[in-house]
């Protein structure tokens, strides 16, 4: 078995590299780094020697090299900072002195955004769900004002299939397993597609992408706010929804009332997306095993996470995606599904 990652490493991402990147920024810090919990990208949260925009702390993120490349890093800030002027509380970054978002420093990349503190939000509280509910409908109605041109899209199966085909291409699983792995996936492909094919006509936004609690800050006086849009895509509006639900599925039900309740306060929801939360979460399942693939050359990932690659671990992954080819099973197309049918299906923990 083999994890393949050819991509550059942070091994060069020492204090003092860092610290010789912020100044030639234009910032200078204090030389107080705090880590930040990040797996993809390396973020820092740092003490600035003079305010900047009125901030004495700023968060800086090192770009993980190879994954993304300018243009799409640059549709990101320029989607943040378009939420930002229309006064959708997200963490924009700061032009920098060389003019750009963006800064480049022997041969790293990164960003500086002003530090914006809180607190995981109250996701029992139904106040508090519908107050993200409007800043969801806020954040797509930006988001439906231009498209992405360089992001990904996750408005089919493709994000799966490739994910499918990186793994059987490097030989990423026990060759005992893999075949029962690849017939339980490639199924799991077909019906992801076969579920976008019934809504064809589906309107697609640009999109937060990857909207979990952990990614929602809250604050008591001005409530949520978002942080994180490296993995903005294009998609329909649910993939935005359903990884805010547990996995029992009347609290998703009962969270998902709540969180429609205030975005329809803001913009419509077409409830036949419901029937794209199975598909996203089963797509979700098989690109987050091939994330762990391809990053497991980074030492921070054995560590992280002991349990991957396992032959338990892809065991339980087949089991769990003929779990989702149950809950994806077609029901009556002919009537979309309504929120509060029992059709919908929330089972599962929504990661993989």
């Amino acid at each position: 078995m083999h994890h393949a990652t050819p991509d550059l490493s942070f091994g060069d991402l020492t204090p003092e590299f860092m610290l010789d990147a912020l100044d030639a920024t234009g910032l200078r810090a204090d030389g107080r780094l705090l880590q930040l919990n990040s797996f993809e990208n390396r973020v820092l949260m740092l003490h600035l020697e003079e305010p900047r925009a009125g901030s004495t702390a700023a968060v800086a993120k090192f770009y993980r090299p190879g994954r993304w490349t300018d243009a799409q890093i640059l549709e990101e800030h320029a989607f943040a900072t378009e939420l930002a002027a229309a006064e959708v509380p997200v963490a924009a970054p700061w032009v920098l002195d060389h003019g750009s978002t963006l800064f480049h420093h022997q041969g790293q990349r990164l960003a500086v955004t002003p530090r914006q503190g809180g607190r995981g939000p109250e996701l029992e509280d139904p106040e508090v769900l519908r107050w993200i509910g409007r800043l969801l409908a806020r954040l797509h109605t930006v988001g439906r004002q231009r498209p992405f041109e360089h992001r990904l899209a996750w408005a089919s199966a493709a994000p799966a299939q490739a994910a499918r085909d990186w793994l059987m291409q490097n030989d990423a699983l026990p060759p005992e397993i893999a075949p029962t792995w690849d017939d339980a996936a490639r199924r799991c492909i077909d019906a992801i597609q076969a579920a976008f094919d019934t809504l064809p006509d589906l309107p697609l936004t640009r999109l937060h992408g990857d909207c979990h609690p952990g990614n929602i800050l809250w604050t008591p006086d001005r409530g949520p706010h978002f942080v994180d849009l490296d993995d903005a895509v294009t998609g329909p509006v649910v993939q935005d929804l359903w990884m805010l639900l547990p996995g029992e599925a009347d609290a998703a039900r009962q969270l998902l009332n709540a969180v429609l309740d205030g975005y329809e306060q803001i913009a419509e929801f077409d409830d036949r997306e419901l029937r794209l939360i199975e598909p996203l979460r089963t797509m979700r399942m098989i690109h987050h095993s091939a994330w762990l693939a391809r990053r497991w050359g980074d030492p921070a990932f054995p560590l992280a996470f002991p349990w991957f690659g396992t032959p338990n671990y892809w065991l339980d992954q087949v089991a769990k995606l003929r779990e989702q080819l149950e809950a994806m099973r077609p029901r009556d197309s002919a009537a979309p599904l309504t929120r509060d049918e029992d059709e919908v299906n929330f089972d599962g923990d929504g990661f993989a």
